[in-house]
């Protein structure tokens, strides 16, 4: 390890909402992990998020700290304590997408705050995340590297440049037409239905895109978190033919060892661990599907009941984190949204979460055998580290891409066949018990499902491989800090 004088220390800049702190955290871990000093950047109201993994990781006896800037929400015209996305989608509903873009250009205000961090601390490197588009010229100023860490695949972050470059979606004649996405290895086909709306509109959003792919070109590189083996075309495609350099370090949960670290990942989980566990316990091998959507789905109480009936009907144990249903919709009544008597037929065999449940700890555990998921980067890469074979039902962001990766790519998941993109805050399509029930038993028993937990398996094994020492993303990880290192070096000169 480095003597105090020559070791570098890295700043990180992670975007305010939990699918982008939570892996920042454990980035930031990783490289402490490698004799380096983490400090994470982030505004009063979320700290809360990094605390006790902060406490915990001191304790183990790396070096990893916490810097709070001041966020003004309410002198910024957004809603007083929004200082994450999550905050934002409650406080907007369907209006979620234009305070999203108003949140990300006010976070503009941290520019000046950071710099003055930077210029008292002299960090040798600026990890932030895309939504800091500015990053890049505040890290310039200080005459040290940004590198640009992104919630997203090399796969999407691969399409979408392709898509923008190229504009397939503009030569079909229709929404629900298929058009090829060009250049891009394996044939990928998708619809302007799927695509999300910065692609067929040039709005605010759009223009804030325009910015952040602007100042990425300008950065060091880009830090991601998956592994080579798991997109190898795209890695390659990403770094030899859209000539972009790329560290590929993860998958980041699999440097989460123990059961804490696994419960609490991200925030408190709102069921007891040991009563999950006991649960789990009581049931076969491979016999439980899981179903969550993440922490911005926002279905109404048609799709919930067409979920339950259709779990329901599949006849598999299943865990649903079902959030605490759509008040606004229901009457007042938190549980209009469940069919009349249905907890109580599915005593024993489904489990309800309402709230935030211990993820990682249930995908882990051998009785759950398949995944239903919205397609966000982080659970897929959860799914596919507990080689679990995935039910996908994309909503929004870049979950239609990700789903390729998923049912085409690396044919480990079933669609329920969702056609269309939906902003964050909408309902978005209905889909139906039948398309549910039959998606999960095709991923949950019979020979198709028993191939596809094969083919997951072995993208398991191949991600945990990658991680320990001498595996591509350990390596990737090593070349990352010797480039800074030299970085360092010839900046002193």
């Amino acid at each position: 390890m480095d003597s105090e004088l020559h070791r570098l220390h890295i700043f990180f800049l992670p975007f305010m909402a939990h699918g982008h702190m939570i892996p920042t955290i454990e980035m930031a871990r990783l490289f402490a992990t490698r004799g380096i000093k983490a400090t994470i950047v982030t505004t009063h109201l979320n700290l809360a998020v990094y605390l006790k993994h902060i406490e915990r990781t001191k304790h183990s006896g790396l070096d990893i700290d916490i810097l709070t800037v001041k966020l003004p929400s309410v002198e910024l015209g957004l809603p007083e304590g929004c200082e994450n996305i999550e905050a934002i989608i409650s406080s907007s509903g369907a209006n979620s997408r234009e305070l999203v873009v108003k949140f990300v250009k006010a976070l503009s205000i941290l520019r000046e705050p950071l710099l003055r961090l930077l210029q008292e601390h002299r960090p040798d490197c600026l990890i932030a995340d895309m939504f800091f588009p500015w990053a890049t010229d505040v890290a310039a100023e200080c005459n040290i590297p940004r590198i640009v860490v992104n919630a997203l695949c090399l796969f999407s972050m691969s399409a979408y440049e392709t898509i923008s470059r190229y504009e397939p979606h503009k030569k079909v004649s229709s929404d629900s037409e298929a058009f090829i996405v060009p250049d891009l290895p394996g044939e990928i086909q998708l619809t302007r239905h799927q695509l999300a709306d910065h692609h067929k509109q040039d709005n605010d959003f759009a223009k804030l895109l325009r910015e952040v792919y602007a100042s990425q070109l300008k950065s060091f590189g880009n830090v991601v978190n998956s592994c080579y083996q798991l997109e190898k075309d795209y890695a390659d495609y990403f770094r030899n033919v859209l000539g972009r350099k790329a560290w590929l370090v993860g998958p980041l949960l699999l440097y989460n060892k123990d059961v804490e670290d696994k419960t609490n990942r991200g925030k408190e989980a709102s069921i007891d661990k040991d009563e999950c566990l006991k649960w789990l316990d009581s049931k076969e091998p491979n016999s439980v599907i899981y179903v969550c959507f993440g922490s911005e789905a926002s279905f109404n109480s048609q799709q919930l009941m067409e979920i339950a009936l259709g779990l329901e009907a599949s006849e598999q144990n299943f865990i649903w984190v079902a959030g605490k249903g759509k008040k606004e919709e229901q009457n007042g009544d938190d549980d209009d949204w469940l069919p009349q008597g249905f907890e109580e037929r599915m005593e024993g065999q489904g489990l309800i979460i309402r709230g935030w449940a211990p993820q990682m700890l249930i995908l882990d555990h051998v009785s759950v055998g398949g995944f239903m998921t919205h397609c966000g980067w982080n659970s897929i890469l959860e799914g596919i580290c507990a080689g679990l074979p995935m039910v996908t039902r994309p909503m929004t962001h870049d979950h239609f891409l990700t789903e390729k990766l998923v049912t085409q790519v690396l044919q480990v998941g079933i669609g329920v066949g969702v056609k269309r993109w939906v902003d964050i805050g909408v309902a978005g399509d209905i889909v139906s018990r039948d398309d549910i029930c039959k998606a999960v038993r095709q991923i949950m028993v019979g020979e198709e499902a028993e191939e596809m937990r094969r083919r997951t398996k072995a993208l398991q094994e191949i991600s945990r491989a990658a991680v320990e020492e001498g595996g591509s993303s350990y390596t990737d990880l090593t070349s990352l800090i010797e480039e800074l290192r030299l970085h360092r070096a010839a900046t002193r000169e």
